[in-house]
């Protein structure tokens, strides 16, 4: 089972740098992607809905803003939009398929950087989102979230570390909350389990050659429930091509989709 998780930073500004035209090469059983930045209305275009694929979006009620979106081989039994807490369903944050003997979720974060209001909006995401990855791992089928989760959880996971301390996305209390969901073996930092080399980021900043410095930040993760521990056959971050900000991030699992 491949999945691919990839934040488009506008689906249509993607779609322009040829993601579409890429991706049936990634040959991909579900494609997770986050912040299509686009109504559903507005994507008319037969591009946007992949031959082959069951395709499924929740869009912010923002017009131009966040948003997810989900593409599966085979159509999933149940698809829920949002995950019960208004204010980020509002934004269309949690997008999740149920296949029967699984469940997937694309999954995009808040994020803090624009300033205290947008990281005071994150914590109560933190807050919320807990309680319901608690009552996931209790589900008798396995999850994996995929998405951006905005947080860089080890040294390891961005570049300038020491600097970044303060900043969102790195901040103590962002990283403990990762501690807390994967201590006690509750889920998996799926990428780590195959690829615990450094210098693998998905995302860089446009600003000072970052990504061509490869000065950047591994804040896209697949966070599946403890039985897919051990199920990880292959990690990678395609970076062949660019189509946004961020790169796809690829994980094969020895699991039947």
């Amino acid at each position: 089972m491949r999945i691919v998780t990839f934040n488009a930073n506008g689906i249509r500004s993607a779609a322009s740098k040829g993601f579409f035209k890429w991706l049936p090469a990634a040959n991909a059983d579900v494609i997770c992607i986050q912040e299509t930045k686009a109504q559903v209305a507005q994507l008319t275009d037969r591009v946007f809905w992949p031959q082959g694929y069951d395709c499924h979006y929740f869009d912010a009620e923002k017009k131009g803003y966040s948003g997810t979106a989900l593409y599966a081989r085979k159509p999933p039994v149940r698809v829920n939009r949002g995950f019960g807490v208004a204010e980020f369903d509002r934004e269309g944050r949690y997008l999740e398929a149920h296949f029967g003997h699984m469940s997937i979720v694309s999954l995009y974060l808040p994020s803090g950087s624009a300033g205290p209001e947008r990281q005071a909006s994150k914590y109560r995401f933190l807050e919320a989102f807990m309680p319901h990855l608690r009552k996931l791992q209790r589900r008798k089928v396995p999850y994996i979230l995929c998405g951006d989760w905005n947080i860089a959880h080890k040294p390891i996971d961005l570049k300038n570390w020491k600097s970044n301390q303060k900043n969102s996305g790195f901040l103590p209390e962002e990283r403990q909350w990762l501690d807390e969901l994967f201590g006690r073996g509750r889920f998996v930092d799926a990428f780590r389990e195959t690829n615990t080399e450094a210098d693998q980021y998905t995302w860089w900043s446009n600003r000072g050659q970052a990504y061509a410095k490869n000065v950047g930040w591994r804040i896209d993760y697949h966070i599946a429930t403890a039985a897919l521990r051990g199920r990880v056959k292959n990690a990678r971050i395609f970076k062949d091509q660019r189509f946004s900000d961020h790169a796809p991030l690829i994980i094969d699992y020895e699991f039947e989709f």
